[in-house]
């Protein structure tokens, strides 16, 4: 049944529903990989593809010819680069965690918030932190910027729950089944615990640090997130941001980095 016609193209009620699934289809694989590595990877083949298209209109055969080529492999080279979150986002779906009922009607404009600084008490956790480097107790923490990183979370523990120092403490007591893995911090709440996080390839840093470093260099490569990070072996207190580490900082510096880190106003979708 035609519903409207715009130029040489006519709508149908089939074509509507076709373009309102892609749509929302699009939003929650961008809520899923924002922030992260392979976010930045898919804008970049977004881009290929549509300067491929733009090179075919404009006629231009050797870079079309090129650029065709790369177009031909481009679906099994999604397959091999995005295989991690592939299987991350099936094992969703099969989950059900996309047909929640909540999931699509938290995208509508009135139900986004504005957020200040995820009102995280970095104060609690440094201090927290300090109590954990005293006993020579390792901890690693992740704060993501754009995302709750619910691929990572869901390899561990999956909360929603206030942040107490008491609670820090319990997680990554040297006797508590959680304190190995990492604690996923977000929007001012502990997401998850004991998450597994990808570990730096970079060989400068398997000289230098432990799986515990390691692992924090290695999330804040693929993704925006900043990684604290309690040396068991050392009592110190580092941070992880862009693959680098910050080693030795006082509680001061701590809370000042971060701080600044999370100052910034910013759209958050849902809860």
């Amino acid at each position: 049944m035609e519903i409207f016609s715009f130029y040489n193209y006519t709508f149908s009620l089939i074509n509507l529903i076709d373009v309102l699934l892609v749509f929302l289809l699009t939003l929650q694989l961008y809520r899923l990989l924002k922030g992260s590595l392979a976010f930045n990877m898919m804008i970049g083949l977004i881009i290929i593809f549509l300067f491929w298209k733009t090179v075919s209109y404009l006629n231009m055969p050797i870079l079309e010819g090129l650029l065709n080529q790369f177009v031909k492999v481009g679906f099994i080279a999604i397959l091999i680069v995005f295989q991690q979150e592939i299987r991350k986002f099936l094992l969703l779906i099969g989950k059900g965690s996309l047909g929640d009922k909540h999931s699509f009607v938290r995208f509508l404009p009135w139900n986004w918030k504005i957020e200040k600084g995820f009102h995280t008490h970095f104060e609690d956790i440094v201090e927290a932190c300090e109590i954990l480097a005293q006993s020579n107790a390792g901890a690693l923490m992740v704060f993501p910027k754009t995302s709750e990183m619910k691929f990572i979370g869901a390899s561990g523990e999956v909360l929603d729950s206030l942040i107490t120092k008491r609670l820090l403490l319990s997680i990554f007591n040297k006797t508590s089944p959680l304190h190995d893995g990492a604690l996923i911090i977000a929007n001012g709440r502990i997401k998850a615990a004991n998450a597994v996080l990808p570990v730096s390839d970079n060989p400068d840093a398997h000289a230098i640090y432990g799986l515990r470093h390691l692992s924090a260099i290695g999330i804040t490569e693929q993704t925006d997130a900043i990684a604290l990070i309690v040396s068991e072996e050392k009592g110190t207190i580092s941070i992880a941001k862009g693959g680098k580490i910050l080693d030795n900082m006082t509680k001061i510096e701590i809370i000042d980095f971060m701080n600044k880190e999370f100052a910034n106003e910013m759209v958050s979708v849902g809860n």
